[in-house]
């Protein structure tokens, strides 16, 4: 193997071990976003396995793959901390896979804590975006890969 490739190798095996988030959201590497918007546990569960699915696939092949699981409407309840159906295996989720994103629909948000009259805590793992539905749309104007489990 010439010096390139060996510094080419080097440098797949540095990212997939740093999570391959940052270089895949780059263009260097796949790209999926994941959709739950249903408050299920067997769909919110469902993707949680198809994120591990695609980083493994990925990882055994020396490339990157950023992954981001867009909660919205009653999948929100994911990524809440006082309803989430997941919310052991999430933590354990991310504590293997920590450079998977979880971005919190914030219109949805404000509507559940409208609809209760109290603040909606959520999961730490959760990341707050305006719109779940626009993330989706934007990441997928980016070339992301979209999958409803």
């Amino acid at each position: 193997m010439n010096r390139r490739g060996l510094m080419g190798l080097l440098t797949g095996a540095l990212l997939a071990l740093a999570g391959g988030n940052a270089a895949a959201a780059e263009g260097g590497g796949h790209r999926l976003v994941l959709q739950v918007d249903t408050n299920d546990p067997v769909a919110m569960n469902l993707a949680l396995n198809n994120a591990t699915a695609a980083n493994e696939y990925y990882s055994s092949r020396h490339e990157t793959v950023a992954i981001e699981v867009v909660a919205y409407g009653p999948g929100l309840h994911m990524l809440r901390a006082d309803t989430s159906p997941i919310k052991a295996r999430l933590e354990a989720f991310h504590h293997s896979m920590p450079a998977v994103r979880f971005s919190a629909c914030n219109n949805t948000l404000q509507g559940m804590e409208t609809a209760e009259g109290r603040k909606v805590e959520l999961l730490p793992e959760a990341t707050i975006v305006p719109s779940g539905v626009v993330r989706l749309m934007e990441l997928q104007e980016q070339g992301w890969s979209y999958v409803r489990p």
